[in-house]
């Protein structure tokens, strides 16, 4: 079936599992914060160089990049796997094995995908394969929350005009995503004259103007635009001094999205309204933007089809004939959807917990998930 790998190849592939909870294991300890992922960035590059990967760099934004064949080239497929996590530690977290499965916060977003990827790697330079294409094989920074996609906007942004599509290796094996979800972050703060709890009463709280603000916030009706989805959260709430002082600041972070530039907009709209409309009652709010993740731009639809044929069809053939389900999500895929390039985001592994401290990961499941990698990248070689 075309696309798929030969018996061969795909008994090669499966004998390098140990080889790949190995590195997995080993990429898990090496702290990786979103904006600080400097270590495993380090490392990479070197596991990559001591492979004998020629012209290897990290870039201002903390991404490894190995391009392979793409020296005036304008049809260059990305590969990529985000390097950083969830998590703040800059200690390395607890792992443990048991019952077949792997813990680790961050194990299975992204790192699992990430040591998928570099054994596709390993796999390719040792048989000195040579892709049709262009190709960038990138070890990206800068995905989850506060990372704000720096690292794929870096890399849309040296090889722009370059690109032909982007495959983004993050999540599970059962579903992909086909459309960006946009998102708008804020860290929005209200100050007050404050005063002490009984000799200035009747001065106002800043907790309470903010509580007013949320609740108003939370009266919202969301737009729709089709069969859009579009959402809001005030993720967390600070502020105050003491149980007998008028608190003086308060502030919070909230987030809209949306899979519709639309509803999107209607929302930064409204968003913006209800500050003005605090503002001009005198109340001093200060608003600050943490970041804005792009919806889908013009994306030539028969392109995009042809992208998702092949890699739904190798999904299912090494996932025991499950056809993964499409959806939209907010990945690295939002910036190159943005440009109008034809883009898909998967992944290569199967576990539970995402973004918690018990996440988890099947190990055995990497053996389909290398398969349904390497047969992804392979698609796009000759030999």
């Amino acid at each position: 079936m075309k696309y798929l790998l030969t018996p061969e190849a795909e008994r090669e592939i499966a004998s390098r599992y140990e080889e790949t909870v190995a590195l997995l294991k080993e990429l898990c300890q090496i702290p990786a914060p979103s904006n600080h992922e400097e270590k495993r960035a380090a490392w990479i590059k070197d596991w990559l160089e001591n492979l004998g990967a020629q012209g290897v760099y990290i870039d201002e934004a903390l991404n490894v990049v190995y391009p392979v064949n793409c020296e005036n080239r304008n049809d260059i497929v990305v590969f990529m796997a985000h390097t950083d996590t969830v998590f703040p530690d800059t200690e390395p977290m607890p792992m443990k094995e048991e019952n077949g499965r792997l813990y680790c916060p961050g194990v299975g977003d992204d790192t699992a995908n990430v040591a998928v990827l570099l054994t596709t790697v390993k796999y390719i330079i040792e048989k000195k394969l040579r892709p049709a294409c262009g190709m960038l094989f990138v070890l990206n920074s800068g995905e989850e929350g506060l990372g704000n996609l720096k690292g794929c906007r870096q890399l849309m942004k040296d090889y722009e005009g370059r690109v032909a599509s982007v495959i983004s290796l993050d999540g599970g094996m059962t579903r992909y995503c086909n459309k960006s979800v946009g998102s708008h972050r804020y860290l929005v703060e209200i100050k007050t004259e404050g005063g002490h709890s009984y000799g200035s009463f009747g001065n106002r709280n800043a907790i309470a103007v903010m509580s007013n603000l949320i609740n108003a916030l939370y009266s919202v009706k969301v737009p729709v635009d089709g069969d859009s989805k579009t959402t809001y959260n005030v993720g967390t709430v600070s502020g105050g001094t003491s149980v007998n002082t008028i608190a003086q600041r308060a502030a919070m972070l909230y987030e809209y999205r949306s899979d519709s530039k639309v509803c999107i907009d209607k929302m930064e709209k409204m968003f913006y309204s209800l500050i003005d409309a605090y503002r001009n009652m005198g109340v001093e709010i200060d608003v600050r933007v943490l970041g804005k993740r792009p919806c889908m731009g013009v994306v030539d639809p028969r392109a995009q089809e042809a992208l998702e044929e092949r890699f739904s069809t190798i999904m299912a053939a090494y996932n025991g004939g499950i056809v993964p389900k499409a959806g939209s999500g907010s990945t690295d895929c939002n910036i190159p959807f943005s440009m109008g390039i034809p883009s898909i985001c998967f992944g290569g592994y199967s576990g539970s917990g995402a973004h918690t401290r018990e996440e988890s990961i099947e190990l055995k499941s990497l053996i389909p998930g290398l398969k349904i990698v390497t047969a992804s990248v392979l698609s796009y070689f000759r030999g």
